[in-house]
């Protein structure tokens, strides 16, 4: 029983050294890299929308029914185009993830011969595009110039979103105020090309 005491003492001992270097070489760390990160961006979207289209096939899916509509089998035949090999049942998967989500949505349904066919459309638009490197440098005047132009409108918008009922916090306040942009500024692009 005595040899079990001194045994755990031991043991304790030990731990309580471990931590105590450890801790040490925390202390004695040195910054080798530090930056101030600034926010340029702010994505609205909703989890269950960024985990509906995590897959590269549903967001191509969600890119090919802008504007048209599309069956399963169409889907599939479009989708091979771009190197994306799945079968009718997969593509039928992720079609019934992306409606769930309310990406898309069944914008007919045709009978032929006691057949019945879904075809699927969107009413986003998703741009998958990467911005480039130079970005920053050859827009900033832009950028600060529409800024000024954009804050003038959402000194408007602010004060009605932020005064809703239920969620009252500054981040949601501001998702509003996204969203209502985004849906203007679509407004604006898509009644363009009409």
């Amino acid at each position: 029983m005595e040899s079990e005491k001194i045994d755990a003492i031991r043991q304790k001992n030990m731990i309580q050294g471990s931590f105590r270097s450890l801790f040490e070489g925390i202390i004695s760390m040195s910054t080798l890299l530090e930056k101030q990160i600034k926010v340029n961006r702010i994505v609205t979207t909703s989890i269950e929308h960024a985990r509906a289209i995590e897959d590269p096939a549903r967001a191509k899916i969600v890119e090919l029914l802008y504007r048209q509509a599309l069956s399963a089998d169409q889907i599939c035949t479009a989708l091979k185009k771009f190197g994306i090999k799945k079968a009718l049942t997969t593509i039928r998967h992720h079609l019934d993830i992306l409606k769930v989500s309310g990406l898309i949505e069944i914008a007919r349904i045709e009978e032929s011969r006691g057949a019945i066919t879904k075809f699927y459309s969107t009413s986003t638009k998703l741009l998958d595009f990467q911005t480039p490197d130079d970005f920053d440098s050859k827009y900033s005047k832009i950028i600060v110039n529409t800024s000024e132009k954009i804050e003038k409108i959402l000194k408007g918008l602010a004060p009605k979103t932020s005064k809703l009922k239920g969620k009252k916090s500054e981040g949601y306040s501001q998702y509003l105020v996204m969203e209502i942009m985004n849906r203007a500024m679509t407004n604006i692009f898509e009644n363009d090309k009409k």
